[in-house]
């Protein structure tokens, strides 16, 4: 098969209108479990301050009758808990003219740009809150920094060999991984209740969510095919101390579980993530998005922590 002589093609054509679909297709995910769970609360101080209390242990109390009380019980004062708020930002600046330009997806590039940073600042938003960072109060070169989950947790932790708790200073200490066992999801949940904690739900990376998906339980699970589909995943674990939802977090560090009772846990906004106009100085439009946030950890003795895991078979 041969062209015929002089034949136009496409190939030497001028005119020929592009084909560009008017979509853009951004896979990148945005789900936030953390956020998605935890109650907002408003933050007025750049320190937020919160207080936790305990009653004293149950015990046997036998008094005598028409007793004359002539001594009275301690009174233990609250605790006084603190967090510093995070300021995060991503700034953008567009060019006058790539405003003006016809394009394929979006209409003003500066909109379109702002959207993305938006997205991509509540990601990490929620990186910052399950990862390990030491807090820190800041000053006029280094920007403040919170205390994360990770760092709150002291009385219900199952760490590795070496591992050790955070501090109002410093991040967690990470031990020796180990494989995780259903036992010790157990044993996190039996924790957590009997401090006073309602544990609803279990986050945890990737890996070990295909890892809890083995669990059985007190008896071997039975699948029913009829309707031609086999479920390998468990996303609800009923324990003798509760139902709880099991939810991967992609942002979360891979080697810790976390067992929360979310209502003791918030996000604290002193600025709400909001857009922001920076002064126009030459033929370009600039924007931020901004927020400025912590986390706080009500009472971290009704969660649980398991760290040090592996991240791999």
């Amino acid at each position: 098969m041969t062209v015929a002589t002089n034949t136009f093609l496409t190939f030497s054509a001028i005119g020929n209108r592009e084909d560009l679909v008017d979509t853009i297709y951004n896979i990148s995910p945005t789900d936030t479990p953390a956020q998605a769970a935890f109650p907002k609360v408003k933050a007025t101080a750049v320190l937020h301050e919160w207080q936790t209390d305990a009653l004293a242990a149950a015990a046997q109390n036998t008094q005598l009758e028409g007793d004359d009380i002539a001594t009275f019980g301690t009174v233990t004062a609250t605790a006084r808990v603190t967090n510093y708020c995070q300021v995060s930002y991503k700034t953008v600046v567009v060019s006058g003219t790539q405003d003006a330009v016809n394009k394929a997806g979006r209409k003003k590039e500066i909109v379109y740009q702002l959207v993305k940073k938006n997205k991509e600042i509540r990601r990490d938003i929620e990186f910052d809150i399950t990862n390990n960072q030491a807090p820190n109060a800041g000053n006029s070169t280094t920007a403040r920094a919170l205390r994360p989950m990770l760092s709150f947790y002291s009385t219900n932790v199952d760490a590795g060999s070496g591992g050790s708790n955070g501090t109002t200073s410093a991040g967690r200490t990470d031990g020796t991984q180990r494989a995780l066992t259903e036992q010790m999801v157990k044993n996190g949940l039996q924790n957590a209740w009997t401090q006073g904690g309602d544990v609803d739900l279990i986050m945890c990376g990737p890996y070990n969510k295909t890892v809890i998906s083995t669990f059985t339980g007190n008896n071997t699970r039975m699948q029913d095919t009829s309707d031609g589909k086999l479920s390998a995943a468990l996303s609800v674990y009923e324990s003798d101390f509760g139902t709880h939802k099991i939810v991967p977090n992609r942002f979360s560090r891979e080697r810790d579980v976390h067992m929360l009772t979310t209502d003791l846990w918030a996000v604290a906004n002193l600025r709400p993530m909001q857009a922001v106009d920076l002064a126009k100085t030459g033929d370009a439009e600039k924007g931020m998005v901004v927020c400025e946030y912590t986390i706080e950890a009500r009472n971290q003795k009704g969660s649980a922590l398991i760290a040090d895991l592996t991240t791999n078979a």
